[in-house]
């Protein structure tokens, strides 16, 4: 309705003495309404105060490296210290990205421009060239090291070459980081010499990966994003080297994975063989192992201008919103029957979703996503390394990822609504709150505890705090133009002027093309903001109310007038509550719907109160974890050390054992079990020690299994876990059947870990018992009473039943006069003198001789005692 028409309704349509009244309600709501606005709203100056502290937290994070890590990798904030790769304790794959290349000041280089920090940029830039080598004999990963250098030194240098342009700085510069750049791509190219043109998953910067002195090249596998996130950074050092070499390998490794899809779903799985392209993991999602594969296809198409890239990508979106895809969860299923979920637990990777879909100009997935993912924050401070779809912590390590960030930002770009800036806000003060340490940021180990990590991944100072100043900041801020670049996975800075088959997208024009029934508005155009909130700003808003209270946070509970019904459920092998919610009914707290519930209330119809008639039983991810131990039973130890361990969903079931599993134990080579075993000989009648990392806690069993181990005892890579400050969990298997893995498997954080492998080093034989705790070897435990049914009857010495079994038998012989015996069925008392009572031992045997017991004595009976009763004294016969 226009303002004219709206002027003639309120002429025509309202009685006399009626228009103030309204005008009034229509004063006050607006005032309300404008009320509201203003605490999401930020002013200027807020968010100058918030962009100042956004720089001296990463002022903090990089000094704090520079002073105490520099040339190191990575710093480790709660020791004060650079992490060397190898004299730290190994951590498994996560020390694949540590190549002894300065690994954190390559991955910041590019942020210092973003943050005006121009001449430390100047100054790392000439360390980097004098000091940084990468010829270094590490094994790496060429993910990793494609992501976080390649990518590093590639922005690095377009950042130079830019400010080399304008004439004001950098003017020494002779392109030294693209060269660097190129010698890095020729030292990572020998892992695409495979059958498949896939890449192996490591390479060794010196002698790459077939060579003999690599000590890599034996992996068989390799995750879709491995191999699936390498087109950016090879294609803009193809297009800025002249050298196609390396765009060539990385195109051709997304062919395959395009080719290898399944054909049905057109959804691919997580893990696959790098030489015959065959799935070696088949579940399907968007978070772990599969992630930044879609997100390098949507971006390489906006990069390089290429067709088919978009169209790729359409598709494989089109199969995710068709099945993974449940607003506002995002669940893996199986690529070959992708209609049936298969975990019910989310990683917190997939926080970059919703950025990708805004990038696709598909908003309110997003913007749903996002809000869950924003309530979960709420509830643990952090988003937990996994969480459950109930939104309760899986895995509870929080290592300080970017990705809720970098989504927030993008819609803020996305909405200009100003509740992004006040969730960037959140963010900032949960940092300085819960993960700033006197020499920088520490990662959270749980986010149960709040416990701290010795760790700060270079992606913090990468990605954290180019989005968050970003988001913070406007374009005439900046020392660029931002609408220039696009973020690779690791917020890299690549020019879109690098495409060769399409001119860039300007602004938010968007051409009026006929859509085919298969494509929508934006299969092939930017995302138009007019085309996505015409006219109402609110719409963002609209969305997210749904999931306010999603995880129950915050929550100001008004129940609703509600009618109460019994529903009787029957143990029919589903949980009652999930039941219910299979039929679409939601649950309320019987204490919370009762809250404020007042006797004048109106019912409501449609809306009833269900009251569970039956015990309600714990859901799968409430359910207690049994403690396990790993008792040292071999001299010196005798059974004195015992370590907490947590079990495993599959494998043997201890709990059902008697007296546990037992024997010696050996490390596994490779430490990580993750490729054919090297010592199987010495593993083969053993429990295997092997490291966490690299791959599936089921994958690593097989392979144990079949070198013939008789238990697997696996050990936590996080340096300082332990079993008093994180809390036991469960191991999973890996999405497929486990049923072919019968060893028994536990799991050991790395504080008690190292007390096994030090034991290992310092006695070579060490004997172990795998059992759970409540059957710890030498743990006393209450004696239940034994109750026993003893039939009395009276005889004469010497006298045996006819028909009585031939076999060891107890008989109470009387003598006559010494107890009081009253017969049930003839109700006559016997009386005679009191005389001593005796025990006899009785053997039936063919002779049915009768031998006085001289092993044991029994106390005389109190004559209070029924002959009948069962409480009296413990005997031994």
């Amino acid at each position: 309705m226009g303002r004219r028409d709206k002027k003639l309704y309120w002429e025509l349509g309202n009685p006399p003495g009626t228009g103030m009244m309204l005008k009034t309600i229509l004063i006050t709501s607006l005032l309300g309404w404008a009320r509201c606005q203003e605490s999401q709203n930020m002013t200027p100056e807020e968010k100058t105060v918030i962009r100042d502290q956004i720089v001296e937290m990463f002022d903090h994070a990089y000094g704090s490296y520079m002073k105490y890590a520099y040339p190191a990798d990575e710093l480790m904030p709660l020791s004060c210290r650079g992490r060397v790769r190898g004299l730290e304790p190994n951590r498994g794959d996560i020390d694949d990205s540590l190549g002894k290349f300065s690994l954190t000041l390559i991955d910041t280089l590019d942020t210092l421009v973003v943050l005006n920090k121009l001449d430390d940029f100047e100054d790392a830039v000439r360390k980097t060239v004098r000091e940084v080598r990468l010829d270094n004999d590490v094994v790496v990963s060429v993910f990793e090291t494609n992501i976080r250098v390649l990518g590093g030194l590639l922005g690095a240098h377009v950042m130079a070459d830019h400010l080399r342009q304008r004439g004001e700085r950098m003017q020494w510069y002779e392109d030294e980081l693209l060269h660097m750049a190129k010698e890095l791509g020729h030292r990572l190219l020998p892992a695409f010499n495979t059958t498949s043109g896939l890449p192996y998953p490591r390479v060794n910067l010196r002698y790459g990966v077939l060579n003999p002195l690599s000590r890599t090249g034996t992996e068989s596998d390799t995750c879709t994003a491995c191999a699936g996130t390498m087109i950016l950074e090879f294609a803009a050092l193809s297009r800025l080297s002249g050298e196609a070499v390396f765009e060539e390998h990385a195109r051709k490794a997304l062919d395959v994975l395009w080719e290898k899809r399944q054909r049905g779903s057109d959804l691919v799985g997580t893990v696959i063989n790098i030489h015959n392209g065959d799935w070696v993991r088949r579940d399907s999602g968007v978070g772990a192992g599969i992630d930044s594969y879609y997100e390098y296809l949507m971006k390489a198409y906006i990069l390089l201008g290429d067709n088919v890239y978009l169209e790729r990508f359409n598709i494989h979106y089109s199969a995710i919103m068709k099945y993974i895809s449940q607003p506002p969860l995002l669940l893996n299923v199986h690529m070959h029957n992708p209609t049936v979920s298969v975990r019910s637990w989310m990683d917190s990777l997939l926080a970059f979703f919703p950025g990708l879909q805004v990038l696709r100009g598909d908003l309110k997935p997003a913007i749903e996503t996002h809000e869950m993912l924003y309530q979960v924050t709420k509830q643990h401070k952090f988003l937990p390394e996994a969480f459950t779809t109930e939104f309760r912590v899986h895995w509870g390590q929080h290592p300080l990822r970017p990705e809720f960030a970098e989504s927030t930002y993008y819609l803020y770009k996305a909405t200009g609504d100003p509740y992004y800036l006040r969730v960037g806000q959140s963010i900032v003060e949960k940092l300085n709150a819960y993960a700033r340490v006197p020499c920088g940021f520490a990662a959270v180990q749980d986010v149960r505890t709040g416990t701290h990590e010795d760790r700060m991944d270079s992606f913090f100072l990468a990605e954290m705090f180019k989005y968050l100043y970003l988001l913070f900041s406007e374009k005439s801020q900046l020392p660029f133009d931002i609408d220039d670049y696009i973020f690779t996975t690791e917020a890299h800075l690549l020019p879109v002027s690098l495409s060769t088959t399409q001119p860039p997208c300007q602004g938010n024009n968007t051409e009026a093309a006929p859509i085919s029934l298969e494509e929508d508005l934006f299969t092939y155009s930017c995302p138009s903001t007019q085309t996505l909130f015409p006219n109402n700003p609110s719409f963002a808003k609209t969305i997210r109310d749904s999931y306010k209270y999603l995880t129950g946070v915050g929550r100001a509970f008004h129940p609703l007038p509600v009618r109460e019904i019994e529903l009787p459920l029957h143990d029919s092998g589903m949980e009652p509550v999930e039941f219910l919610k299979s039929m679409g009914i939601s649950l309320t707290p019987l204490n919370e719907a009762m809250a404020g519930e007042t006797g004048s209330q109106k019912e409501h119809k449609g809306v009833y109160r269900v009251k569970l008639v039956a015990e309600v039983s714990q859901t799968p991810e409430e359910e207690e974890v049994v403690p396990h131990i790993v008792q040292l039973i071999s001299p010196p130890f005798l059974g004195r050390t015992v370590l907490t361990a947590g079990p495993a969903k599959f494998g043997m079931d201890l709990t059902k054992q008697e007296h546990g599993v037992k024997g010696s134990i050996v490390k596994a080579s490779p430490y990580t079990a993750c490729g054919p075993i090297d010592n199987a000989a010495e593993v083969k009648g053993h429990i295997a020690l092997a490291l966490r990392g690299d791959c599936m806690f089921a994958g690593k069993a097989r392979r144990l299994q079949e070198a013939g181990a008789i238990g697997v005892i696996f050990i936590d890579h996080r340096e300082g876990s332990n079993s008093e400050e994180t809390p036991l969990f469960q191991m999973v298997g890996d999405g497929d059947s486990t049923t072919d893995i019968s060893l028994p498997l536990v799991f050991l954080f790395s504080r008690e870990g190292a007390v096994l492998t030090a034991a290992l080093e310092e006695h070579h034989n060490v004997d172990v018992l795998l059992l759970p705790k409540e059957r710890q070897l030498g743990h006393d435990k209450p004696e239940k009473p034994l109750a026993m049914n003893i039939k009395f009857r009276l005889a004469e010495d010497g006298e045996l039943e006819e028909g009585a079994a031939r076999g060891p038998t107890l008989e109470f012989v009387l003598e006559k006069g010494e107890v009081l015996v009253e017969e049930e069925e003839e109700e006559e008392e016997l009386r005679g003198e009191q005389q001593s009572q005796q025990q006899y031992c009785t053997k039936a045997s063919e002779n049915e001789s009768t031998e006085p017991c001289s092993a044991a004595v029994l106390s005389p009976l109190d004559s209070s005692q029924s002959p009948n009763s069962n409480s009296g004294p413990d005997t031994n016969p």
